[in-house]
């Protein structure tokens, strides 16, 4: 698979009206731990580690690796890791450059070079029976670039994606761009996607009006996973899945990772 150059998605205009940087930060919550990965010179993520309680069968718990959507920050998940957690599952959040307590400002390369370091820390901060165990990585809505960039070039790394409210294309990155170099970027973007063949689950929401259904559907058939799964939940849209869908989304999730 050739490597396509993503850098004119890096132009100040572009990455101004793409990124909705937040500050945002807070203590971790009890159980949970705050842990910082350098990216380049200078320059760290912050993010945060919420480990499930040991399993009755003495077997290590999975852990997914999660990227989010456009907006948010780690520190928002402090409330939904635990639902991770209950399904036996260690959830590891990272923030984007300028995202949370991060250093430096976002681009579409750095979050996709970004994404390769920070799974490098997650597997040296594990220990050899979580390892085993296995890393899925996550991503919801903007955050399916980083997780296609892994699934698609470090999949031998991993045991499964997941991707929520996502979709095949580079959307609004490059809607400053000559169309006949948004057409060939989208070209690249699409045979990258399409390449992916470690497990895959999709999750989307019927009513997605920013992230259109059949986008989604689209991609869970450009997936090569010989094991590809997709829930659509009736009713959800973008931003409200969890809340329309929540026992639906964490049983495939639950089911998935098992």
């Amino acid at each position: 698979m050739t490597t396509a150059d993503y850098s004119a998605l890096d132009q100040p205009g572009i990455s101004m009206n793409a990124f909705y940087p937040r500050r945002n930060w807070s203590p971790a919550p009890p159980g949970s731990s705050d842990h910082t990965v350098a990216v380049d010179d200078g320059i760290s993520l912050s993010c945060r580690f919420f480990p499930a309680p040991p399993p009755d069968s003495g077997r290590a718990a999975p852990v997914i690796l999660f990227f989010y959507g456009n907006g948010e920050t780690a520190n928002d998940y402090n409330g939904i890791a635990p639902l991770y957690n209950r399904i036996g599952v260690n959830f590891f959040v990272a923030d984007y450059r300028g995202y949370g307590r991060s250093d430096g400002a976002p681009s579409f390369t750095a979050m996709l070079s970004d994404s390769v370091k920070t799974l490098d820390y997650v597997e040296s901060m594990l220990p050899s029976e979580s390892r085993a165990a296995g890393i899925f990585v996550m991503g919801r809505s903007m955050g399916r670039h980083p997780a296609f960039e892994l699934a698609a070039r470090h999949g031998r790394r991993l045991k499964g994606v997941i991707i929520e409210s996502g979709r095949p294309i580079l959307g609004n990155f490059t809607y400053a761009l000559p169309p006949q170099d948004a057409e060939a970027l989208e070209t690249a973007y699409l045979a990258k996607v399409s390449s992916i063949s470690i497990p895959s689950l999709v999750i989307h929401g019927e009513q997605d009006t920013l992230a259109p259904v059949d986008q989604a559907v689209r991609m869970h058939h450009c997936f090569q996973s010989a094991d590809k799964r997709l829930l659509t939940i009736p009713g959800a849209g973008h931003n409200d899945l969890l809340y329309i869908g929540l026992d639906q989304y964490f049983a495939a999730i639950k089911e998935f990772v098992s």
